[in-house]
C-alpha cells in the first residue's frame, strides 16, 4: 500500500501542483489531504483498536477466573468442612453402639455418663436413644420423654436396618427448632439388630455459613435435592422453606452458574452436591457486585482509548495539514517535499511495523496475565480461608497431612544432600514419653493399653532429640495401625552394654510374614495398600544408622511384632548411613 500512494503522490506532484488565481489551492490537495488524513489515521488507529478489544477480552477472563476461581474453592471447602462435620458426628455415635454393649446402653445411668462425654467432646448432641428391632426407645437421654416412643413406622427407621446408617435431613419435629437425626445399627452376638439414634442441633451449621466470611450481598445456604432449604438464606427463604429457583444439575465438583434469580437479579451462582447426605451447598452473588470491578476498568479502558484516538487524530491532521501546505506554497521545493514524504511514509511503515509487533507481543502477555491472574486467585482464596484456630479441631488431620507430606519430602531431600546432626544429652525414658505424649488420645480412643516398662536410673545418650522423636514417632505410629481395639503395646528401655542402650516396642497386632519383614526397611515398600507411603521405616532405618546405633525386627503373623533398636551412648556426630 505504501508503494502505491508513493506512485500516486509522485505523478500527483509532477501533474498537478497548482495554484489558482485567488491563491487558493487546487481541490486536488484538498482530495490529497483528506486522503492522507484517512489513511494515516486508519493505520494508527486500527492497532489501537485492535488492543482494546483484546484487553478488553483479556481482561474479562481474568476477572472472571479471579471472580468464579475463588468461589469454586469457597464452596468446595465448605462443603468439605460439612462433611468432616457430618463424619465426625456420625463416627462418634458409631464408636458408641461399637464400643458399648446393649445392656450398658439400655442402663439409664450408664447412657446418662456416655451422653454427657460425647456433648463435653464433640458439642451439638441435644439427645441420645436405644431403639430395639421392634421400633420401641427402651433408653434415652435428653430434654424430652421419648422413652417407650414407638418409631416401627418411621422413613429412617426402615432405612438404618437396611443400610446400617442414616443422617436425616433438617426437620423441626416436636421440638420445634431445627435439628437432625443419625442414627447407626448395632447388631448383638446373638443376631439381634438395636438401633442409637442421636439428634443434633444445626446452629453448627450456621457457624460454618457464617465462617464463610461474605459480603453482605452475598448469600449462602444449604438445600437437600428436593429443594427444601436445610440453613436460613439471608435472601430466599428460611429453613424448612422451598428453594424458589430450580435445583441446578447434579455434579460432585464445584460449578458455578451466571443466571436470574426468583427477584429478577443477575446473579453468579456457585453450587457443589454433597456424597452423603443428599445436600447441595449453595453461594449466590449478585452479577453486578462482582463484576463492579470489570466495570470500572472497562471504563478506565474506554476513557484511555478516547483520549488516545483524539490525541492521534490532532497529530494527524496537524502533520498532515502542515505537510500538504508546504506542498502548496512551494513547487520550487517538490523534490525536498518529496524526500520529506519519503521519510514519512518510512516513519509510517516503522509506526505500522511497530503496532504488529506490539500486537503478537500481546498473546504472551495476555497468558503472562493469565498466570498472574492465577495466582492471585491463589492469594485471594487464602485471605478469604476461615480463621485456623476456629477450624482447628476440623483441619487436624489435614494439617497432620500437610506435615507428613514435608516430612517425608524433607526425608527424601536427605537421600540427595547431607542432614546436619545436633548433639545433646537425652533421657530416653524421658524421650518416649514425650512422644507417647503425641499419640496418647488415639490410645485413648482406641482403648489401647500401653504398658511403660522403662529402666529407672538408665544413662544419659548423646544424640540428635528431633532424629530419635522421628525415629519412635514412626514405628509407634505402626505399632498402632498393626493392633486392634483394645490391643497391647509395651515400651521397654534397659542397658545393653557399657557403650549402649536398648529400646524396643512391642505390640500384640497383625505381625509379618518373614519375606514381609526382609522388606520393610527399604524406600516405598509399605503393607497399607492405599494408605501408606512406605517411607516411614525407610526413614527410620537411616535415622537409627546415621546416628551409629541399629534396628532389629522380630515378627510372627497373628502374634505381633517386636522393634528393637540399639543407640550408642555417644553418637558420633556427621556419621552417614
Amino acid at each position: 500500500m505504501s508503494n502505491r500512494f508513493l506512485h500516486w503522490f509522485r505523478s500527483f506532484s509532477r501533474d498537478s501542483l497548482s495554484f489558482n488565481n485567488d491563491g487558493e489551492s487546487s481541490p486536488r490537495y484538498k482530495v490529497l489531504r483528506r486522503n492522507m488524513i484517512l489513511i494515516i489515521a486508519m493505520v494508527a488507529i486500527f492497532p489501537l483498536v485492535l488492543m482494546a478489544l483484546i484487553n478488553n477480552y483479556a481482561y474479562q477472563k481474568a476477572l472472571k477466573i479471579e471472580i468464579i476461581g475463588p468461589m469454586r474453592t469457597m464452596v468446595n471447602k465448605t462443603k468439605h468442612s460439612f462433611e468432616l462435620f457430618l463424619t465426625e458426628r456420625l463416627s462418634a455415635v458409631s464408636f458408641i453402639a461399637s464400643a458399648y454393649s446393649v445392656e450398658e446402653l439400655a442402663d439409664q445411668k450408664a447412657l446418662n455418663r456416655i451422653f454427657r462425654v460425647m456433648k463435653n467432646e464433640f458439642g451439638g448432641f441435644i439427645d441420645l436413644g436405644l431403639i430395639d428391632a421392634s421400633g420401641l426407645q427402651v433408653s434415652y437421654v435428653g430434654p424430652y420423654r421419648l422413652k417407650g416412643k414407638q418409631y416401627k413406622d418411621h422413613d429412617w427407621f426402615h432405612e438404618v436396618a437396611i443400610r446400617g446408617e442414616h443422617i436425616s435431613d433438617v426437620f423441626l419435629g416436636h421440638r420445634k427448632f431445627p435439628h437432625f437425626v443419625i442414627a447407626v445399627q448395632k447388631e448383638t452376638t446373638e443376631g439381634e439388630d438395636w438401633f442409637l439414634r442421636a439428634t443434633i442441633d444445626t446452629e453448627i451449621f450456621n457457624h460454618l455459613i457464617a465462617s464463610m466470611g461474605l459480603d453482605p450481598a452475598s448469600d449462602a445456604f444449604i438445600i437437600n435435592r428436593q429443594s427444601v432449604y436445610q440453613t436460613s438464606s439471608k435472601f430466599y427463604g428460611k429453613v424448612l422453606e422451598k428453594f424458589p429457583m430450580p435445583l441446578p444439575p447434579i455434579s460432585l465438583e464445584p460449578n458455578v452458574l451466571e443466571m436470574e434469580d426468583s427477584k429478577g437479579r443477575e446473579i453468579l451462582l456457585a453450587y457443589t452436591y454433597f456424597v452423603s447426605p443428599s445436600f447441595v451447598m449453595v453461594l449466590v452473588k449478585p452479577r453486578g457486585e462482582v463484576l463492579r470491578s470489570w466495570y470500572t476498568l472497562k471504563s478506565d479502558i474506554f476513557f484511555v482509548f478516547v483520549i488516545s484516538v483524539i490525541v492521534i487524530s490532532l497529530v494527524v491532521f496537524k502533520f498532515t495539514d502542515v505537510l500538504v501546505r508546504r506542498i502548496e506554497e512551494s513547487d520550487h521545493r517538490r523534490e525536498i517535499t518529496f524526500h520529506q514524504i519519503e521519510y514519512t511514509n518510512k516513519l509510517a511503515s516503522i509506526g505500522r511495523l511497530a503496532a504488529g509487533v506490539a500486537h503478537e507481543i500481546n498473546n504472551p502477555m495476555a497468558i503472562i496475565r493469565e498466570k498472574v491472574g492465577l495466582m492471585s486467585d491463589i492469594i485471594l482464596s487464602m485471605s478469604h480461608f476461615p480463621n485456623k484456630e476456629k477450624f482447628l479441631s476440623l483441619t487436624e488431620s489435614t494439617q497432620k497431612s500437610v506435615d507428613r507430606c514435608s516430612t517425608i519430602t524433607h526425608r527424601l531431600l536427605g537421600f540427595a544432600r547431607r542432614m546436619d546432626v545436633e548433639m545433646e544429652a537425652i533421657d530416653l525414658n524421658e524421650l518416649i514419653l514425650e512422644v507417647y505424649g503425641f499419640l496418647e488420645k488415639e490410645a485413648f480412643h482406641r482403648t489401647i493399653t500401653v504398658q511403660m516398662e522403662l529402666t529407672d536410673g538408665l544413662p544419659q545418650v548423646n544424640s540428635d532429640r528431633g532424629q530419635l522423636q522421628q525415629a519412635f514417632l514412626n514405628i509407634i505410629n505402626n505399632a498402632f495401625f498393626a493392633v486392634e481395639d483394645g490391643g497391647l503395646v509395651v515400651f521397654t528401655t534397659w542397658e545393653e552394654a557399657p557403650d549402649s542402650i536398648a529400646v524396643s516396642i512391642k505390640d500384640n497386632g497383625v505381625g509379618m510374614s518373614e519375606e514381609t519383614r526382609q522388606h520393610i526397611f527399604e524406600p516405598f515398600f509399605s503393607t497399607r495398600k492405599g494408605y501408606g507411603t512406605g517411607l516411614g521405616l525407610s526413614i527410620t532405618y537411616g535415622i537409627i544408622k546415621k546416628l551409629g546405633g541399629r534396628i532389629e525386627v522380630q515378627s510372627k503373623e497373628g502374634e505381633g511384632t517386636v522393634f528393637t533398636m540399639f543407640l550408642p551412648k555417644n553418637a558420633q556426630k556427621g556419621k552417614e548411613v
